[in-house]
């Protein structure tokens, strides 16, 4: 991200990332179902857009578990597949 976007890009995204993960962790914030896995019947992992990213996560009691940082210009699906055959 710092070679591509200068450091005060780079500086914003990151703040922005973790705001809206600690949004996420305290239950002030709430993403939507990921489109690609409700449409198999799979609602328990959620995603919320930053300005750059796309964040997939799995809330399980008390605890936020993410599951994939994507950039938003990347291929989401593949990236998904990936992460979700890589167990």
């Amino acid at each position: 991200m710092l070679a591509k976007w200068g450091e005060a890009i780079w500086l914003k995204a990151e703040d922005e990332i973790f705001d809206k993960l600690t949004a996420i962790d305290t239950g002030q914030f709430k993403g939507t179902p990921v489109k690609e896995l409700a449409s198999i019947g799979i609602f328990d992992y959620q995603h919320v857009l930053t300005s750059h990213h796309r964040i997939v996560y799995k809330k399980l009691k008390s605890r936020t578990y993410i599951y994939l940082f994507a950039g938003q210009q990347q291929d989401f699906q593949t990236l998904l597949l990936k992460r979700l055959f890589s167990r």
